[in-house]
Formats: C-alpha cells, structure tokens, sequence
C-alpha cells in the first residue's frame, strides 16, 4: 500500500547531493533496458514519455517519478490498468531502495532503484543563493556587515524558536527585506540591489513550490490535520510576496517613470509569477507588438461579450484561485477557443479537442472528463464532458495546476506554453532544463531553445490579452476587467 502521506516533509534549505532513480523495464525489441534519471520523469507508452513502454496494457501517461524535499516519489497518473506493488494498487507511494511495480494486472513489470547520492566536490558548484547566504552556518564565503547583521538575528531566534523554521525563515526574510529598503539600498550600488532582489524572488518562488508541493502530496485526511499549518505557510507567503513589492519599489527597481502601458506590461508579469526585474530588454516591446496585434481585429471585443453574456467569468476565477494559480489564466482559454463550449479543434494524431479548453481526450479522461460517443469525430458532442463548461473549468484549472508546480516550476509563461504544446516537442525541451524556478522559466526557454512560432504566438497572445483585461480603455477598448470585483471570498481555500 502507498506510505503514509502525512510523512511528507518540507526540505531543509541549502543545496540537496544529487541522487538518482535506476529503473529498469522492457525494452521495445526485447530483453530489458535500464536508465538513469535525476529529475522528475514520466513512465507511459507515450511518445513523450522519457519511459517508453510500447503494451496496450500501459496507459500514455502511467505513472510520474518525481522528487519532493528529502525524498523521492512515484504516482499513478490515473491510469486506466491501474499500477500495483506486491499485487494491490497504488495511488502514491514514497521510493525507498527499491520496488518491483505491475503495470496493470498482468502487465509490464518495471523496477525502481534509488542510488546514493554522487559525492559533491567543491569545483562546479553553483554560486550561494540568498538562504546559504544569510542561513546556512557552513557557508564560508564573503560577507558584509548587512550579511552578519541578518545573520546574528538569525541565530537569536533560532535558538529561541528551534522546532518553528518556517517561522523563522519567515521572520529573517521580513528582517532582511525591511532592512534592505534602506540599509541594502544605501550600502549597494543599484545593480547589486538588483542581485538581491532576483535572489530573493527566485527563492520566494522556491518556498511557494515547496508548500504547493507539499499540500499536493498530502492525503485528504493529512491535508485537514493540517490545515492551519498550511494556511499559516500559506499567509506567511503572501506577506513575503508584499515584502517583495515594498522592496522592489523602495529600491527603485519597479521602474518609476514608465508609462503606464509599460508599468501594467511588469505588473502582470509578476501576477503570472515571473520575475520582472531580469526579464529580457525587449519584452515588453514585444509585448505592446501582440497589443497592437489585437487592436486590428473584434476578435478579443466579441470573446470578452460572450464571456460577460454567459457569465463564465466567476466560475473560472473560482476554479483558478481554488487552485493557487492567477485567475488571469481566465485568458487562456479565449485564445483557445473565444469562450465557445460547443467548439472543435482539428484533428491530430491525438484525436480531437474539445470544448472551451480544448482537451483533447486522453488528457481530458486523465482530469475526469469522459469523452462521448462522437469521440473519433470532428462534431460537438453533447454527452462529452469536454462541452460542460463548470466540468472542463474544474480539470482545467487542475491542469493548469499540476503543470504550474512541476512541469513549469512556477512560470506562468511556461504554462502557457506547456498547455500549448503539452503532448509534442516543447515540453520535452521544457524538461531538458534544471527544476528549479530561476533556470525554469521562459525566458530561459527562448534562450537556450528555438521554439515554435505557433507555440510564441500563443503565449504572448494571451499575456497581450491579460495586459489589455487590466485595463481595456488605456488601450482603447470598450469593454470593463472581466476579472474586477471577483475577489470577494467564495469559501474556496
């Protein structure tokens, strides 16, 4: 049976030693092939699956392997055999040594190794971030007297506080951050409060998938033992978030003196979870090129009338924020489909999308979806879940949810991007790169990859047209925020 859920962890901060997953499975032409992974993978029989096990036994999508804190994972990715460990079926269980899985009742049989971590040697390591810095005591390198200073109260409270490191990472990160409005400000050059500033938001982001992670993980059960913790954690993140802000405005690195266009382009940056301090030079007038772009057609006018008509706005915002993700992914699925429940993509080699959010039917049925019986056709199909619009909201906002803090590690242009082109090439390249925030996000994308253009179009597409929802008469458009006045509590957490 799976290991008990409520022994999830959050790790401790510092760099983690490397280890890996040894598994071995069928190979295609016979006999058994073994592989080696360091990071989060997927086992199907998929053509994206880094896994691949050809049996029709085997689901697309059968199982993930994937690390959280101290330990490694495995999952059933809602498989239709479903996945069994010494012959009962499992939903998650925690990696220790090695296990022998069934992929469906007499199945493909793969086996799981979890190999010592490579011994760490001091050439190569990347540079300290900011919680080595001012938290780990091991830490040699260079410091200043601000550094001593957040260092000493550090060490104060920990010893007052010991069994509290959330608490305390908390109150060392307000401590810094109140600080650093004046002290950082006037003892570093701009460029050097810019350096803080990208390290203290790249391991923001970091805490963030950490208690997303971590309330993922959990059963029903443990979630509701622990409910006050996480929304402790939970409130503790969003006062860092205003931390954040307060320091990036007081430093004077959120751009005083923009336009207003310019100053709304960074803020919704930053609603979407990205950086808007080292985002690339020309960003932003890329994006007023897409602004520009929805000007020549009604396309985006006649989509939000129909979203206003139909009254959908709510029931995504609901979806969205029940699921921690920004509500303005409401705008994803205008450019999917212009908020039309009845549509119908193309055909592809993965059958039909369908419905609002243009779920094709494997990863519909993976979010609860059932397809109808005009599956295999190009026609709307009034018994296919994919046509419900609260139905496809819901697995919608789920999967945007599940790319956010894996695939996408809290890039909200990475989503966008990820559900674009989720069953082709730019998730495989999506993975090629490091799990961590500040290697993973799209601009590291653009830089390191060529990705397709429908794939760029799509993602500025939308981010043009959440810039645009903001604030529709600055650039002439007649319509309101379809998003104003939603945040009313809706008992959702």
């Amino acid at each position: 049976m799976p290991a008990d859920d409520s022994t999830v962890m959050l790790p401790p901060p510092g760099n983690q030693p490397a280890q890996s997953v040894e598994i071995t499975y069928p190979a295609a032409a016979g006999g058994q092939q073994t592989a080696r992974f360091t990071g989060a993978f997927q086992i199907g029989r998929g053509q994206d699956c880094p896994v691949r096990i050809s049996d029709e036994r085997v689901s697309r999508r059968q199982l993930e392997v994937y690390r959280e804190g101290k330990h490694w994972w495995v999952r059933d990715l809602g498989s239709q055999n479903g996945t069994y460990l010494n012959g009962k079926p499992i939903r998650k269980v925690r990696l220790e040594g090695g296990i022998t899985l069934e992929l469906g009742r007499g199945g493909p049989v793969i086996h799981l190794h979890l190999l010592a971590p490579a011994p760490s040697s001091a050439a190569g390591q990347p540079a300290a971030d900011i919680s080595q810095r001012y938290f780990d005591p091991s830490y040699s390198g260079p410091v200043g007297e601000h550094t001593l200073m957040v260092r000493r109260a550090f060490q104060e409270i920990a010893r007052k506080q010991s069994r509290h490191y959330w608490g305390i990472i908390g109150l060392v990160i307000v401590l810094l951050l109140g600080a650093g409005s004046v002290a950082v400000y006037q003892h570093l050059k701009l460029r050097k409060a810019s350096e803080l500033a990208i390290d203290i938001f790249y391991n923001m982001k970091t805490l963030e998938l950490q208690v997303a992670n971590l309330e993922a993980t959990l059963s029903e059960s443990a979630r509701a033992a622990h409910f006050l913790d996480i929304a402790a954690r939970k409130q503790q993140l969003a006062e860092l978030r205003k931390r954040y802000e307060d320091f990036v405005a007081k430093t004077g690195l959120a751009g005083q003196g923009l336009r207003e266009e310019d100053r709304l382009i960074l803020q919704v940056a930053r609603l979407f979870g990205e950086c808007e301090i080292n985002m690339p030079a020309d960003f932003v007038d890329e994006v007023k090129r897409y602004i520009d772009k929805w000007k020549t057609t009604p396309r985006l006018e006649n989509a939000i009338r129909r979203l206003a008509a139909n009254n959908y706005a709510p029931t995504i915002y609901r979806a969205m924020t029940a699921n921690q993700v920004p509500p303005q992914f409401l705008y994803l699925a205008l450019q999917e489909s212009n908020f039309q429940e009845q549509i119908v993509g193309p055909g592809t080699r993965y059958g039909f999308a369908k419905g609002m959010w243009q779920f094709i039917p494997d990863t519909g049925l993976r979010y609860g979806l059932r397809p109808g019986p005009l599956r295999e056709l190009g026609e709307y199909d009034p018994k296919d879940d994919r046509h419900d619009f609260e139905k496809a909201t819901t697995a919608a906002a789920n999967y945007i949810r599940d790319i956010y803090r894996t695939d996408a590690q809290a890039s909200g242009m990475l989503v966008m991007a990820s559900y674009n082109w989720g069953e082709g090439n730019v998730i495989r390249l999506i993975r090629q790169m490091p799990e961590n925030p500040r290697e993973r996000n799209f601009w590291q994308l653009l830089k390191h990859y060529k990705i397709p253009q429908e794939t760029y179009d799509y993602v500025f597409y939308i981010f043009a047209a959440a810039v645009i929802g903001e604030n529709p008469r600055l650039f002439g458009f007649g319509f309101e925020n379809p998003l104003k006045n939603l945040a009313a509590p809706t008992g959702s957490g």
